[in-house]
């Protein structure tokens, strides 16, 4: 179909674009023929490239299969390689004749031969040659024909030798810096989440650090004093991260919620009670303590008074089991670290005299296990902790010692490793999450270095990585499996965060890209007006355009201001004191005691404003000129006239 063009022809009669209507218009392109487009001929080749795109994928993975069955075939014949050299030579025999013999005697021999991976497989055949492709695959996987496939293998397998380096995993390329104060963050908790860390020290404080609320000025949020003047020695969340277990120097372990609000405090026990086990709580300082990892509401705490024990928050007033730890011999000995298995099916506790003694959590007589040099006695272990599967345990020592212990053959330590200066009773290990290194920090002299984070294989307890964290001692440290970053707490008050932005998760990914807030202005204060919502304008107060002159006025005004009215009459007129003295005692002698009024004749005072109210009725006496009765006097009568009206017999008798 045929568009007229705007000349007035159809587009087959312009040969071309008008010259002078172009001029005039200042564009061309007039006289065009309209472009058509054929449907049916773009789905086709809509419908054709895509089978031709579906036909590459299916032989690109049907290719990718058989090189996988290819290295699958040659692995097993190497593996089934003979070492004999007339082997070697029989198989060289065989090539040989199969070549001159045909190819059905090729295909009958191959039949004949009774196992198909005999040897290794067999070398390139001549262009000339046929090729058996039944034969080649019985016999074994042709190498591959061209270079760069043996490149692309070699590369996959740099690939894995990477993945397989546990140390290309540490997230180490970037830190952040949390300052908790001067003295040194003895404890580190993080939740589950990774949202809230939480760090305390020996300034007896409690601060909260909220990743996703914090900006690059890298403030806490809170901080509290939930022991008073106790140092915290450990925090931890529970496993569904609504409650965090506060241990400190004192003898009552606390729980407080995500907030810092108390939950529950542990009853304290008497102290004078022999057997702990009869007592509802610790008698002495508390060590460390520990969540149970899959039992809500249950946590563990060990103490100076030679016991473990097991506490529920629902029932603070007394423990739910009691663990001692004993000698050899019978004897008490103090705990200095304990741990949950992973399961929560065993506790582990360190104790003073170098043992180690795991017990089975619903066993509180005997331990299941018991090593009794496992590290000098004397020295504190300061941390024990269970891998991931479960199955092997690391203990720090308080002999510059990390080792490594296998539950199941709990007679002799895997591995062992010293020149780890500690000088905390806190300082701790902790598996990495993929469980191929087990980290630990190392302490030092002020002055005297750096502290540093050393990293060992697991699998060979070889010191593969170090980390230099700052100039004081390494106390804590932490690698969350979620978040992939690893926390650090310090001798000197600091708490670090070190995270890669490839292989970390969220933390402090997140706070770190906030610009710093600026600080806000100090407000002014003003006056506010009450402006009803529905007056009217006229009615409206006006504005003050100047508060101060506005003061002024209001200051001098008596009613404004509530400015006490001056007394009426008398000394002190206006506010001033008389000259006699201001005191309650000289007002009444100059006003009520010196009155001079003659009160000799008592009817004369009582009646002597009587003439003037008879006079000048203005008060009373017209209230009550209707009501009041007419006043009457008794007569008095005289001596004389008493004389006169006294008795005849009276008077005889006188």
């Amino acid at each position: 179909m045929e568009r007229p063009g705007p000349s007035g022809v159809t587009g087959s009669d312009a040969s071309g674009p008008d010259p002078q209507l172009a001029v005039t218009m200042g564009f061309t392109g007039f006289g065009k023929k309209a472009r058509t487009f054929d449907l049916e001929a773009m789905f086709e080749q809509t419908r054709r490239t895509a089978v031709e795109r579906s036909r590459k994928t299916l032989e690109a993975r049907e290719k990718e299969e058989e090189m996988n069955r290819e290295k699958e075939l040659r692995r097993q014949s190497e593996d089934l390689e003979p070492t004999s050299s007339g082997s070697n030579v029989a198989r060289d025999c065989s090539k040989s004749s199969s070549r001159d013999t045909s190819s059905s005697e090729s295909e009958a021999s191959s039949e004949s031969s009774g196992d198909e991976l005999i040897g290794p497989p067999l070398p390139l055949k001549m262009a000339e040659e046929p090729v058996n492709h039944m034969e080649e695959d019985i016999l074994g996987p042709l190498p591959p024909p061209l270079g760069e496939d043996v490149e692309e293998d070699d590369d996959d397998d740099d690939d894995s030798e990477e993945e397989e380096n546990p140390v290309q995993k540490i997230p180490d390329s970037h830190e952040i810096t949390l300052k908790h104060g001067t003295k040194t963050v003895s404890a580190l908790g993080l939740d589950p989440s990774g949202a809230r860390l939480v760090t305390g020290g020996y300034d007896y404080d409690v601060k909260f650090w909220d990743f996703a609320g914090m900006d690059a000025s890298f403030k806490a949020f809170r901080s509290l004093q939930p022991c008073e003047c106790h140092q915290i020695k450990s925090l931890q969340y529970s496993n569904t991260g609504d409650m965090i277990l506060v241990v400190s120097g004192s003898s009552q372990a606390k729980v407080i919620d995500r907030d810092g609000f108390e939950v529950m405090e542990c009853i304290k026990g008497d102290q004078y009670i022999v057997d702990m086990a009869n007592t509802k709580g610790h008698t002495a300082m508390l060590h460390t303590g520990s969540w149970h990892p899959k039992i809500k509401g249950e946590f563990m705490t060990c103490s100076n008074d030679a016991t473990v024990r097991t506490w529920e928050v629902e029932n603070p007033k007394k423990q739910k089991s009691v663990f001692k730890p004993r000698t050899m011999q019978g004897k008490k000995v103090i705990p200095t670290t304990c741990t949950y298995s992973r399961d929560g099916n065993l506790i582990a506790a360190a104790c003073q005299n170098g043992s180690i003694q795991i017990w089975d959590r619903n066993l509180t007589v005997h331990p299941k296990f018991h090593y009794k040099q496992a590290h000098d006695p004397g020295t504190d272990t300061s941390c024990v902790t269970f891998s991931y599967d479960g199955n092997v345990l690391a203990s720090r020592g308080g002999d510059d010692t990390l080792k490594l212990w296998d539950i199941r053959q709990f007679n002799k330590p895997l591995f062992s490793a010293s020149g780890l200066p500690t000088m905390f009773p806190m300082t701790d290990c902790c598996f990495s999450p993929d469980d191929k290194l087990i980290v630990t920090g190392t302490s030092v002299q002020r002055g005297c270095g750096s502290g540093k984070l050393v990293f060992f294989e697991r699998r060979t307890f070889q010191r593969v990585y170090e980390i230099d964290i700052t100039d004081a001692s390494v106390v804590r440290c932490l690698w969350h499996p979620k978040l992939n970053q690893i926390m650090v707490g310090t001798g000197n008050g600091l708490a670090k965060v070190y995270y890669d932005p490839n292989k970390s998760q969220r933390g402090a990914k997140l706070c770190v890209v906030k610009t710093q807030r600026k600080a806000k202005q100090a407000e002014t204060l003003t006056q506010d007006y009450i402006i009803t919502p529905h007056a009217l304008p006229m009615f409206r107060e006006p504005r003050q355009r100047s508060t101060r002159k506005q003061l002024e006025k209001d200051r001098l005004d008596p009613l404004k201001s509530h400015k006490p009215e001056p007394p009426v009459a008398g000394p002190g007129r206006g506010g001033r004191v008389g000259t006699h003295g201001g005191t309650l005692s000289s007002y009444i002698v100059k006003n009520i005691a010196l009155d001079k009024t003659d009160d000799s004749n008592p009817r004369e005072a009582i009646l002597r404003h009587a003439k003037a109210a008879e006079d000048n009725p203005y008060w009373v006496s017209p209230a009550y000129s209707k009501t009041q009765p007419k006043t009457m006097f008794a007569q008095v009568e005289s001596d004389d006239e008493e004389a006169k009206n006294e008795p005849e017999w009276k008077k005889r008798k006188i």
